[in-house]
């Protein structure tokens, strides 16, 4: 299984780069998001890889940030979506907007991607609204592999999505000082509620 490559980026387009490793190119099926951050022909780079085969098939998933891949990997747990939808997902809309999208239970939101239609997007919103945040996961805000404890979580969460640090620190101990069982979905949901965004 391959992690990440590392190497010379030989070309890039839309949705595909070639990454040179000591002479051997890879074909990376990339997101708009990853294809942003490429340097120039030529240059050094390293992508993280999700690695996904099928009887038929193999293919190369790349991401220029462990959040993002950590997205993708949440993405590709809901039922219907494979990973070439994932990439697409992630193509459509940005990380921060996808992620309040699903929290909030915006279906109208995810439904405007390309190829997402209500059904898929209502599918989305019921699978990963409580587990986009789980902390007992990679971190889809900051990329920590290891798991973080729920305020951390939840205030990177809502920085993630535009709030400032002190506010999201605050709203945060304001809300689980109300339910100290409540997971970081909950709390997100319920911070976005208060700051009316």
């Amino acid at each position: 299984m391959i992690s990440y490559l590392s190497g010379k980026l030989a070309s890039k387009r839309e949705n595909e780069c070639i990454i040179d490793v000591q002479g051997v190119g890879y074909g990376v099926e990339i997101s708009s998001q990853t294809l942003g951050t490429l340097p120039a022909a030529g240059e050094p780079i390293k992508l993280l890889i999700y690695h996904h085969f099928t009887e038929s098939d193999q293919r190369l998933f790349g991401f220029a940030t462990q959040k993002e891949k950590n997205l993708f990997e949440r993405l590709i747990t809901v039922k219907g979506i494979g990973p070439k939808l994932g990439l697409t997902i992630l193509s459509g809309m940005q990380a921060a907007a996808l992620m309040e999208a699903i929290v909030t239970q915006n279906t109208v939101a995810l439904s405007g991607i390309s190829g997402i239609g209500k059904k898929t997007a209502e599918r989305m919103v019921l699978e990963l609204k409580d587990k986009l945040f789980d902390e007992s996961q990679p971190s889809v805000v900051s990329g920590d592999i290891d798991g973080r404890s729920r305020h951390e979580e939840a205030a990177s969460a809502l920085e993630a999505l535009g709030f400032s640090k002190r506010d999201s620190a605050q709203m945060v101990n304001q809300i689980a000082g109300k339910n100290p069982t409540a997971t970081v979905s909950e709390i997100v949901k319920q911070a976005l509620t208060q700051l009316k965004r």
